[in-house]
């Protein structure tokens, strides 16, 4: 008997932190996926938390001899944190993409430890022979991952630059087309922190120091729930969920 194809659903969940409504909330987005496409959904958890022991695999419940539910297979990132040097020899992009996350964790707090990490995974990118393409969507996962100072940040992209020189591209390169983007980033945050000021200002006068520094530093998600707060906060502490010592 020939075998026929059939089209399936992959939904992959990525959870970042501890969330007790996990379970349920994958329960619904996989039924809501089988109900708009009428395909078989398979779904998979990837935890990326700091909690070692938490490891959700399923959801439902059994109301009068009826039975409702899903088990769905789990990833958890830190299984792999002793396995840092086998997930960078390993060429399946998401094994770096893990690396990366592991690599992030073990240098919080250390810049230069940092620095080394990302430079070598900037690296490996280019060793592996990938098409551009993926070199800059793999560079900006790394690069979102692995925040670095300012003078770090432009040591680092000085790096790729001479390594980009000595692999002779074509075109423009991975790490310049990287930093336009970056660029249109940096300056969609600059605005967003500029409007918010305003906004802070009229509404509550003179702002703190403290204040100036948070917004500037501040993600362009925090800045844009910021901008709605401030139409209904009583004060600058309000807005950004802080109550008076």
């Amino acid at each position: 008997m020939a075998h026929r194809e059939q089209r399936v659903h992959i939904h992959v969940e990525v959870q970042g932190q501890h969330d007790a409504d996990f379970p349920e909330r994958l329960f619904t987005y996989n039924y809501r996926l089988y109900d708009r496409y009428r395909r078989p959904v398979a779904s998979l958890a990837v935890l990326a938390d700091e909690r070692e022991n938490w490891k959700p695999n399923g959801f439902g419940y059994p109301l009068f001899g009826c039975e409702v539910g899903i088990r769905f297979p789990v990833v958890k990132l830190l299984d792999y944190a002793n396995q840092t040097e086998s997930l960078l020899e390993d060429p399946n992009p998401f094994a770096l993409v893990t690396a990366a996350h592991l690599l992030t964790r073990r240098t919080k707090g250390d810049p230069e430890q940092r620095y080394a990490a990302k430079w070598r995974l900037a690296k490996l990118l280019y060793e592996r022979n990938w098409d551009k393409q993926r070199i800059i969507d793999l560079f900006g996962v790394i690069d979102w991952l692995m925040r670095l100072p300012t003078d770090l940040e432009q040591r680092l992209l000085q790096e790729v630059y001479t390594l980009e020189r000595k692999v002779i591209m074509p075109y423009v390169t991975s790490a310049e087309r990287f930093g336009v983007e970056k660029g249109r980033q940096e300056g969609r945050q600059e605005g967003e922190a500029a409007l918010v000021k305003r906004l802070l200002a009229r509404r509550f006068g003179t702002l703190p120091d403290a204040v100036q520094v948070r917004l500037n530093t501040a993600t362009i998600d925090q800045l844009e729930e910021w901008a709605i707060k401030v139409l209904d906060a009583e004060s600058v502490d309000e807005v950004f969920d802080q109550r008076p010592q």
